[in-house]
Parts: C-alpha cells; sequence; structure tokens
C-alpha cells in the first residue's frame, strides 16, 4: 500500500514557505554544474523552470514538441494574470487572493499550497516587469489591473489580450540567454515517449526525434513534466490541437499516482461549435466578462424567433432581456466562477432560451459598457479580442452581442506531488498544469499563468534542490544501461503494434468519437447511469482502437498519425481515469458536477465528510483497473462553507 507524504512544513500557514526555505538542504555553485536534469516542455511551467535552474547552474536539458518554445499552448492564455499587490487599494492582500483561490476550488485544495502560490505571485509580476514583459498601466504609471471571476477585488494584469504571449516570450528570452551561455541545451521536436526507472528513481526518458523518427535516450538525475493538461481527450476543447497528456501517463505507468482526474474545467466563454467538422474551439478571453454583461432573451419565443433567423438581438429590448446571472448571483453577477457561469449558461440553453442556430449559445454583450466608457476604452481593453471575434464569426461584436458557449479549457486533475512539487517516484516532479496541486476542483481565471510561472520561477528551484542535494555523488548517470536499453525497447514495440495493426479506422475518427463520449456522459453534468455507460462504450472503443485503427507511412520518418496515434492511446486511457474518479466522488464540487448531489437551487452539493480528499489512482497494469489511494485535506486555517456568490 503507498504512504502519501506531502511534506507540508509545520507552523503557521503564513510561515510555512518561509520556515520550509530555511531549512532545507542545498547544492553548492560548484557541484550544480555536476548535476543534469531534464525538463519536459517549454511552456510557461517548463520554461521559466529551465531559465532558472540554468540560470543557477544545473545543466539542463530541455524538450519541446514544438520547433519553438513560443508556440507552446500558453501563448494562448489571453486575459491576464493574478498577483496581490493592491496597487487599487480595494482590499486585496495575500490571504485574500488565498481565500479566493481555496474557495473557488470548492475547498478541494491543500491549503499550504496554495497560499505558497498567493505569496509568492508578487515577485512573479516583478520578475515580468524586469524582463520587459509590457503589462498595461494607468495614466498615473502603475500596472493596471483587471477584474476576474470568483474575486471582488481588481487584481488580473495583463497585456491587452495577449498576456499568455508576452509572459512567455519573456521566459523565453530568459531561457535563451541560458541557452546561449550553455547551461541549457534545447531539444525541439521531440516527444517524451517513456519515463526511466533506475533504483527506484526517475533518471531519463525516452524520446522520439518527431523529424527523423528516430528513438533516442536521455539520462539526467532528475526529470521535471512540464507538458500541460489532457483536456484534449474531449477532442473538442480551447487547447492547441497537439495538446495532449502522453507525458504524465508515461510517469503514472512508471508508478506516479494520477490525482483527481475528474476535475475539468468548462470554460464559459468559448466561441459555440458552428459544424461537425470543426476539430478545435476558440476561447473569448474571460476578461470580456469583466465589461460584458451575458443574457438570454425572457421569452422564449424570443429565443425561437433568433434561432430562426427572424429576429437580431439588437431588436430584443432592455425589459426584455433577461441577465440571469446578475439576477441570480447579485453579489458577483458577471464575475461569479467559471464553473458556476458555465452550468448556469447550460441551464438557459436546455431550458430553451439559447440562441444561435443550435441554441447552444449565449449572448455576451458590451453595449453598457461602450456608452459608459466610450468606443477607444473598449477598443484599447479589448481590441485583438473583437477582431478575432469577428474572423472567426463574420459578425462586428462592438454592435451585436457575441455568442459564447461553455467548452472545455483546463483540467485540475494531474499528477500527485508533494510540497515539494515532487511525485510518488523520486526524482520525478511536476509542475504548472501537469500537477494536481493548487486549484482543488475548479481554477479561478487567469491562476494558470500564476501557477506556471509560480512553480518554474520561484518554487522548483529551491524544492529540486533538497532532493539534489544528496545526488552530487551520484556520477552522471548511463544511458546505457538496462534500464533504458528495456524501455527504448518497450516503445520500439509499443510503435510497432501501432503501426502493424492497418485497420480501417482513421486516428482522428477514433478520437472524435472518444470526444463525443466524454463531452456526452462525461461532461458539464455527470450521473452515475451515464458514466457506467461511459466506462463500457471506453472499454470498447479502446478495443477498437487496438484492433482497427489505421496508421499510414513509417515509424521511422515524420508522421503526424503515428504522433496522433500515440496521444489517443494515452487519451483513452485518461478517459476511463476521469470516469472512475467520477463514479467514487459521490458529491458536486467545482467542475465536478453529479446530477444526483446539488442544492435546490441546482448548485454543487459537496460532500466534506466522506469526500475531503485528493483521489489519487495507481497503475495496476494495463487490462486492469488503477487501485484508489486518498489524501486526506485537513483544513487548519479556512473553514469550509457552501460557496456563496449571491451575497
Amino acid at each position: 500500500m503507498i504512504q502519501l507524504e506531502s511534506k507540508i512544513p509545520e507552523g503557521y500557514l503564513e510561515n510555512k514557505w518561509s520556515n520550509y526555505k530555511n531549512y532545507q538542504k542545498l547544492v553548492n555553485p560548484n557541484n550544480k554544474r555536476r548535476l543534469d536534469i531534464i525538463i519536459v516542455g517549454t511552456g510557461l511551467a517548463g520554461a521559466s523552470a529551465a531559465a532558472s535552474l540554468g540560470e543557477l547552474g544545473f545543466n539542463v536539458f530541455v524538450f519541446c514538441i514544438q520547433d519553438s518554445p513560443r508556440r507552446a499552448h500558453s501563448i494562448a492564455a489571453q486575459g491576464g494574470i493574478n498577483a496581490s499587490k493592491n496597487y487599487q487599494n480595494d482590499g486585496d492582500s495575500v490571504y485574500r487572493l488565498f481565500y479566493d483561490t481555496i474557495k473557488g476550488g470548492d475547498y478541494r485544495a491543500r491549503e499550504a499550497n496554495v497560499y505558497r502560490l498567493s505569496e509568492v505571485s508578487n515577485s512573479i509580476i516583478d520578475q515580468c516587469v524586469a524582463q520587459g514583459v509590457p503589462f498595461a498601466r494607468e495614466y498615473g504609471g502603475l500596472l493596471d489591473n483587471r477584474s476576474f471571476g470568483g474575486a471582488q477585488v481588481s487584481r488580473t494584469f495583463y497585456a491587452r489580450g495577449q498576456t499568455g504571449q508576452q509572459l512567455l516570450l519573456g521566459a523565453y528570452s530568459a531561457l535563451s540567454r541560458q541557452i546561449r551561455k550553455g547551461n541549457v541545451k534545447m531539444y525541439t521536436r521531440h516527444e517524451m515517449l517513456d519515463l526511466v526507472i533506475v533504483d527506484n528513481r526517475a533518471r531519463g526518458i525516452i524520446a522520439r526525434d518527431l523529424i527523423t523518427g528516430k528513438i533516442k535516450r536521455f539520462a539526467a538525475h532528475a526529470v521535471v513534466i512540464g507538458s500541460g493538461g489532457y483536456g484534449n481527450v474531449f477532442f473538442l476543447s480551447t487547447n492547441a490541437m497537439n495538446s495532449n497528456g502522453s507525458a504524465i501517463m508515461q510517469c503514472y505507468r512508471k508508478g506516479a499516482l494520477f490525482a483527481n482526474p475528474a476535475f475539468v474545467q468548462i470554460h464559459p466563454t468559448c466561441i459555440p461549435v458552428h459544424g461537425e467538422f470543426q476539430s478545435k474551439l476558440t476561447l473569448m478571453s474571460e476578461s470580456l466578462r469583466n465589461d460584458g454583461r451575458i443574457w438570454v432573451p425572457k421569452k422564449i419565443e424570443d429565443a425561437k424567433y433568433i434561432r430562426e433567423g427572424k429576429l437580431k438581438p439588437i431588436q430584443i429590448e432592455e425589459k426584455n432581456r433577461d441577465y440571469y446571472l446578475e439576477r441570480r448571483y447579485p453579489a458577483f453577477g458577471n464575475l461569479v466562477p467559471r464553473d458556476v457561469a458555465s452550468r448556469a449558461a447550460k441551464e438557459r440553453c436546455d431550458a430553451g432560451y439559447g440562441v444561435s442556430s443550435t441554441g447552444l449559445a449565449v449572448y455576451l454583450d458590451f453595449s453598457d459598457s461602450i456608452n459608459r466608457l466610450g468606443l477607444k476604452t473598449i477598443e484599447s481593453r479589448y481590441g485583438n479580442l473583437f477582431q478575432m471575434y469577428e474572423k472567426i464569426v463574420d459578425e462586428n461584436p462592438y454592435k451585436t452581442p457575441m455568442m459564447i458557449y461553455p467548452a472545455i479549457h483546463y483540467t485540475m486533475g494531474g499528477l500527485w506531488v508533494d510540497y515539494e512539487l515532487m511525485t510518488t517516484v523520486r526524482g520525478c516532479f511536476a509542475i504548472g498544469e501537469a500537477n494536481f496541486s493548487d486549484h482543488g476542483a475548479n481554477r479561478l481565471g487567469a491562476s494558470a499563468l500564476m501557477q506556471g510561472l509560480a512553480d518554474g520561477y520561484f518554487v522548483l528551484p529551491y524544492t529540486i534542490q533538497n532532493y539534489l542535494a544528496d545526488q552530487i555523488c551520484v556520477p552522471k548517470i548511463n544511458a546505457d544501461s538496462i534500464e533504458f536499453l528495456e524501455a527504448e525497447k518497450a516503445v520500439e514495440n509499443k510503435i510497432a503494434t501501432l503501426m502493424s495493426i492497418k485497420g480501417k479506422f482513421t486516428v482522428d475518427s477514433i478520437h472524435k468519437n472518444l470526444g463525443c463520449i466524454m463531452w456526452e456522459y462525461v461532461g458539464m453534468d455527470r450521473i452515475k447511469e451515464s458514466l457506467e455507460i461511459a466506462l463500457n462504450k471506453l472499454k470498447s472503443l479502446k478495443e477498437e482502437f487496438w484492433s482497427n485503427v489505421f496508421v499510414p507511412g513509417k515509424s521511422d520518418t515524420l508522421n503526424l498519425e503515428l504522433e496522433k496515434a500515440l496521444r489517443v492511446s494515452d487519451f483513452l486511457e485518461i478517459g476511463e481515469l476521469m470516469v472512475l474518479d467520477s463514479l467514487n466522488r459521490n458529491e458536486s464540487c467545482g467542475g465536478h458536477f453529479r446530477n444526483e448531489y446539488q442544492t435546490k437551487d441546482g448548485e454543487a452539493l459537496r460532500n466534506d465528510e466522506h469526500y475531503s480528499y485528493v483521489s489519487c489512482w495507481y497503475y495496476m497494469g494495463e487490462h486492469k483497473y488503477p487501485n484508489l489511494v486518498k489524501e486526506l485535506l485537513n483544513y487548519e486555517f479556512v473553514v469550509r462553507q457552501h460557496r456563496n456568490y449571491k451575497s
């Protein structure tokens, strides 16, 4: 039986991180260059970690599936990054950011991890300003802030609608400097296909050169996974199409626990699905809810006429508009957390008040803000987002309300990590969206960028030294050892099996079927019966994949279909994990909404007595269901309450 040790420091909440740093082990500068670290992924978490560890003097090897770190999916984050600077003097503080994050996650995150995240948030902004990130500024010169969902203060720093891009360029510049100095070696267009364990420690990876198809062995004293989340298990999501969960699944199969797989976030402001041949969805930043008002027609016949093209939204009088978030949640209005806003939109559409030709959309309207603030102000804040919407939908959002609908966005689940960000495999660390640690059952907007940079710049550079301090006498790891050769052979056999099936179904068709199963039965709301149906359908689809998939081309060259096939094989297993976790958790919390467990007002009904834990799944082998291991969440400093955004 696995015993989980979270390694949370003793003491008061506000002193835990300081106490940890005061007594951790360190590696002296001369010894750092004797130690090798592999980092998988070059988004904000991976790039910032590589730059920081390279700056410290470690030998860092970074693996990127794109042709440049600048193409990492972090670039797509639009709205901003949270920090408790309190420039507006509106009541913000480290504790309030901590509390909003704990509450927003429906009390399913660790107190100590979340407080540390809030504590280092201000340093992130200072770091990024020093790198030249062009945050928006007020007239007086201070950095400007936006409001975001789940908070009643303005704490979100932004660079128009391109915050992720600008932050990634800052991290990329720091990373490039370390590459130029020789402290970091970059492997672009390489994908991790296995984790190598030697003497019960992570000692390297097997990777495939995506251009030549060559399988390669890489060794190091520690491995860091920063490869993002698994939202593309749903096929249609706001994630980049090559975002995948394969790296974390490879660690899972080697003994790392997969935590809270059921906790998947639905984002409320996505451009609705417009056709059956669509391959991904486009996100409209949550920042738009800061100035936009969400509504549907009050009269069901008006909604029907709009769907039939007989009526336009601008023809609906103010008195006949239902600003349903403002009506249901007067204290927070349009700034309720994402899970709450998403379910509210679905409820209105299910009741027949949805718009667009499909009836699966609501309006996000800026007319009030334009009248109040002026067109130029709205254009300066959101101009590039409005332009993107117009190019996709062919409607001018300055004149006609945007249409939005919830879509799969972010995954709160991931590899289980302790306070040091180490998985249950010694020497294997997980950072950013690849781990589970900071967001509980629902992530607040603008916190993904915060966590990625916090882990990379300000947490991992400390905690990894506590592990590496007793590794300085370990010689360079031998990539020709039997463990590496066996792992390489296993990867080659898996690829050979996929190439030899020669079935009749394309990888994309199976992936699309997987997405349909997940969205229909494991989507915004779930019930026991639908989850059991999903489990049976996934089992059949998995058998179909391994007996009837067709992967064209050859394995020893560039082969995009092979890349997708390897990732879809992992998505099929992730889907099973999500269903098992959803069946296990007989409650509703955050992004996990079981219809059987809701209040009379239709809100999530938690069960703190029986489910206040992190559900951690341990791999038991192929064709076997995993075992459940629980990490109890003991709240010492926060009193759990029913999430209330009404008053």
